[in-house]
């Protein structure tokens, strides 16, 4: 009987002995995975960190980009008001002021006609001549188009 006991504690730690064995095993196994699955946490993180930096460059780059079309706008808006002031001077009638000054007329639409061709060509990627850019006084500027035309015009300098 006590050989009995003997071996049934010697089957005991033996099955004890093989547990702990393989649960070790289990354990590295486990231990293994966890750390290629750190390395591709790390490498996710990296890339999301140059993700989010490139997201940043992009926001501010849009961030400008909005404000010069801010710009614009405002200019635009002021550009078309003084349109609509050159335009809407009382009671003018064009036609009948055609007809008594029709040399005038001509001269002032054909000065106009080319101003406006020109700034076509300027808006379709024609470089800007000295002359434009050196324009600063009003009387110097194209007034069909002075935002693209004359960049250094500064539109509220009487001059």
């Amino acid at each position: 009987m006590f050989g009995y006991a003997k071996m049934a504690i010697m089957l005991v730690m033996v099955i004890g002995i093989g547990g702990a064995l393989v649960y070790v095993m289990k354990l590295r196994a486990d231990n293994a995975i966890l750390k290629a699955n750190q390395v591709v946490l790390e490498q996710a993180m990296e890339s999301q960190a140059k993700v989010i930096e490139q997201q940043k460059i992009d926001f501010q780059a849009i961030m400008e980009t909005n404000k010069r079309l801010t710009e614009l706008s405002g200019n635009l808006k002021q550009e078309l008001n003084d349109l609509d002031k050159r335009f809407t001077k009382g009671k003018r009638d064009l036609g009948k002021t055609a007809i008594d000054r029709t040399k005038a007329i001509q001269r002032i639409i054909t000065k106009a006609s080319n101003k406006a061709l020109r700034c076509v060509e300027i808006s379709s990627g024609a470089p800007l001549t000295e002359q434009e850019l050196a324009a600063t006084k009003k009387s110097e500027i194209n007034r069909e188009c002075p935002s693209i035309a004359n960049p250094n015009y500064v539109p509220y300098n009487n001059n």
